[in-house]
């Protein structure tokens, strides 16, 4: 009897065991099965989720003149889908204040873009894949908080204008970017430059140089290489003298000097016949110098003078040369 009875309790045993691998074998099926259902409608959100962000990003693409023009105002995307790959069509991108912190890597892929102006948002950084885009005529990262620009982008040949104006802590660009043999426009107002890079100033196509509101405190003795520059502003910066080179640049057209801390004027700077317009206001300048009045005839609109304009640099330069010889010829009565 005691034999039948443990045979039975071992049979009990087994067939319990069974029942529970069978039950825990039902369980994991039935996960498994949750699982794949999971997975498929996510799938299925997901792809539900890009078509509505691909349809919402197509009403935002306009063209304009024959260009096909991205165009996001006042709208936040911080960061752009995946999904826009699907519109590497698109020719122009103009994002403005939409809170956009990072360009996308994939930024490379957009093979037929001519400008990128992402200005007014709060990007950090620019990947290097932006050297890929070998047709950019136009790069607008203004008012951001780019703190450095990747030397990839002086791949960027067809490089037109570039403009990073008021990106807060950049103080230097890359050597490389002295490849951008095409660059007419360069605005790097509102930085932290502590000088002009010497990568600029070996930019032949240079027309145009912004460098105001940064911390110069010296002009490159050697300025004039930027021989084809016809607009330079250099206001509100700290520099205390002007190479004589600066004569040299017979090109330019524009020059902007206001609040630096100049005291005197190159008197090679009579002969720049060229030079248009010059500001010098708000200059601790040596001598005191003022232009004369105009004559009580002469009406107001045909006063065409800037008070600190050309007529007055060349007035300031002379007088600065008579009282200059006139305290010399002191010093040599002195004697």
């Amino acid at each position: 009897m005691m034999g039948v009875a443990v045979c039975s309790g071992t049979v009990n045993s087994i067939k319990a065991l069974w029942e529970t691998r069978i039950k825990k074998t039902r369980d994991d099926l039935q996960k498994q099965n949750q699982q794949r259902n999971k997975a498929a409608i996510g799938r299925l959100t997901g792809s539900w989720e890009d078509r509505i962000t691909l349809n919402k990003l197509r009403q935002l693409i306009v063209t304009e003149e024959g260009r096909v023009i991205l165009r996001i105002e006042k709208e936040e995307w911080k960061t752009l889908p995946a999904v826009l790959v699907q519109l590497t069509e698109v020719q122009e991108w103009q994002l403005h204040r939409t809170g956009l912190t990072r360009i996308p890597r994939f930024i490379g892929r957009f093979q037929q873009l001519i400008v990128l102006d992402l200005s007014r948002n709060n990007v950090t950084e620019i990947p290097r894949d932006i050297g890929e885009l070998v047709r950019l005529r136009e790069l607008v990262l203004s008012y951001n908080r780019v703190k450095s620009v990747p030397e990839e982008l002086g791949n960027c040949e067809n490089l037109e204008k570039l403009e990073l104006a008021m990106n807060w802590d950049l103080d230097e660009l890359p050597a490389q970017l002295s490849k951008l043999r095409r660059l007419q426009h360069l605005d790097l107002s509102m930085n932290q430059f502590t000088e002009i890079p010497e990568c600029v100033l070996n930019l032949p196509s240079l027309q145009w140089l912004d460098m105001g509101s940064n911390l110069l405190q010296n002009l490159p003795h050697d300025i004039h290489r930027m021989e084809n520059l016809q607009t330079l502003w250099l206001q509100r910066n700290e520099l205390e003298t002007l190479p004589d080179n600066i004569s040299h640049m017979h090109n330019l057209d524009t020059l902007v000097l206001s609040s630096n801390r100049l005291r005197d004027i190159p008197s090679l700077m009579e002969d720049m016949h060229n030079l248009r317009f010059v500001n010098f206001r708000d200059n601790p300048l040596t001598w005191d110098v003022s232009l004369p009045e105009v004559p009580s005839d002469v009406p107001e609109d045909e006063d065409n003078r800037e008070m600190w304009g050309r007529d007055f640099m060349i007035l300031y330069i002379r007088e600065a040369r008579k009282r200059g010889l006139a305290t010399l010829n002191v010093h040599r009565r002195q004697r």
